[in-house]
């Protein structure tokens, strides 16, 4: 019998998909509420429920929280990870945070290396890089009073391997990590790979909330207290002092990541004794110019290093000098000042052409969360941007349960110009002010 159950809630969702493709559920049609569809079709709740969330699984239909089931207007990509850049005109979906000067910046530290140092650029780094790397990086890395001990810098090719290292050191194999309920994609697929579950953390406008870290039952949880990505957020002090006593009690391990954290507010660490903080400088460079960096509690160094060695997600020596090269000549301190400045000049921007929208940021961040009105759907307006040449990021994209995500999506600043920008916003506030019913879908 249960064998019959399961194969009739697929041929249901079989039927409903054969809706889809033949145009009589259109993109963006509501589908009915899970009760009604069961007395419709004379089915329990739960195999309503099954049906609901195989469609969700196919890619033909997603939830919204507090909206309900919705016809997809496209599927989605196959991976968890951001896509790479499309052939739209205006990319506001991925975040390049690269200065039109940067190259002549950098050059002189290059030069100095390749002048006095290739030789030894040129073999292999452990994990632990080298004393000159761990100062530097120690001072990059100091904020609100903290300032990690040099012995505990770690180094890794990038950020998500510093992330990948922390997580594969804390959280077993089948065991559970806690993460907000969006968040930066690229934890899906880590967690994914390294046979870690995902447990969703409930957050409002504060961040996470300390009970639902009580509620979850897990050993650590990702985090990202300062300029959130997606929701642009910095953590207010109340919810920062809460989340440390609740971690301090619960014995819970954090991984902080704190790649936009040079962009926001001067704060330490949220527990540093049980904290590892995890940053690299995509952002503060360029995503091609990166190094990761892993600052784990003292005792847990040796494990974080062992996951790093072990994923082969080591730095190499190259980047590693370069990086270091950059670090002690104060060309990362000159470049973080500039972007720090265009960051607060694209907030200003986004205010200004998106007022009266309910747009969420921190002043300084390269990115906003953009709550989209009641009349659109969050991947109905992805898709009518498209259209428009213009990329921007669906909150699903984010989301941690597959098919549940808030009606909003994410703007990235920091990829185009100024003058595009603008232009662009403006594209973006005239469709927001219309409606879909104005679009017409393919």
């Amino acid at each position: 019998m249960r064998g019959a159950r399961v194969a009739d809630y697929r041929l249901i969702a079989d039927r409903l998909a054969a809706e889809v493709a033949a145009g009589r559920l259109k993109p963006g049609d509501r589908l009915p509420p899970q009760r009604a569809f069961a007395r419709r079709h004379r089915i329990a709740g739960s195999t309503a429920a099954r049906v609901y969330g195989e469609l969700i699984r196919r890619g033909l239909a997603v939830g919204e929280v507090g909206r309900g089931t919705f016809v997809r207007a496209a599927r989605p990509p196959v991976d968890p990870a951001p896509a790479e850049p499309g052939g739209a005109r205006v990319d506001l979906a991925l975040n390049f945070c690269v200065l039109p000067d940067q190259p002549a910046l950098l050059a002189p530290g290059l030069d100095r290396l390749v002048r006095h140092g290739l030789a030894d650029a040129l073999t292999p780094v452990g994990v632990r890089g080298t004393p000159e790397a761990r100062a530097a990086v120690a001072r990059t890395l100091a904020r609100g009073g903290w300032t990690p001990d040099e012995s505990r810098v770690l180094f890794t090719g990038n950020g998500k391997q510093a992330v990948a290292a922390a997580v594969a050191a804390l959280v077993p194999v089948g065991g559970r990590l806690g993460v907000e309920t969006v968040t930066y994609p690229v934890v899906k697929a880590i967690a994914a790979r390294l046979g870690v579950t995902l447990v969703p953390l409930p957050v409002d406008d504060a961040g996470v909330l300390p009970r639902a870290i009580r509620a979850a039952d897990v050993r650590a949880v990702y985090l990202q207290p300062i300029l959130h990505n997606p929701l642009g957020a910095t953590m207010p002090d109340q919810r920062r002092a809460e989340l440390v006593d609740t971690v301090r009690e619960l014995d819970v391990q954090v991984v902080e990541d704190a790649v936009y954290a040079f962009l926001g507010p001067d704060l330490p660490p949220l527990a540093p004794e049980r904290t590892t903080v995890v940053d690299s400088l995509s952002k503060r460079l360029a995503p091609g110019l990166t190094v990761g960096f892993a600052v784990p509690p003292a005792h847990l160094v040796d494990r974080v290093a062992a996951a790093a060695r072990s994923g082969g997600w080591t730095a190499g020596r190259f980047a590693l000098a370069a990086a270091t090269e950059w670090l002690t000549d104060g060309t990362v301190d000159a470049v973080v000042e500039r972007k720090r400045v265009v960051a607060l000049e694209r907030q200003r921007l986004v205010r200004d052409r998106l007022a009266g929208f309910d747009i969420g940021a921190d002043p300084g961040s390269y990115h906003c969360w953009w709550r989209l009105p009641d009349r659109w759907r969050a991947d109905t307006f992805v898709a009518a941007a498209a259209r428009r040449g213009i990329a921007v990021t669906p909150a699903a994209a984010f989301a941690v349960v597959p098919g549940h995500a808030p009606n909003a999506v994410r703007l990235a600043l920091a990829s185009t110009s100024t003058p595009v920008l603008t232009a662009a916003l403006d594209v973006l506030a005239a469709l927001a002010e219309g409606g879909p019913e104005d679009e017409q879908v393919d």
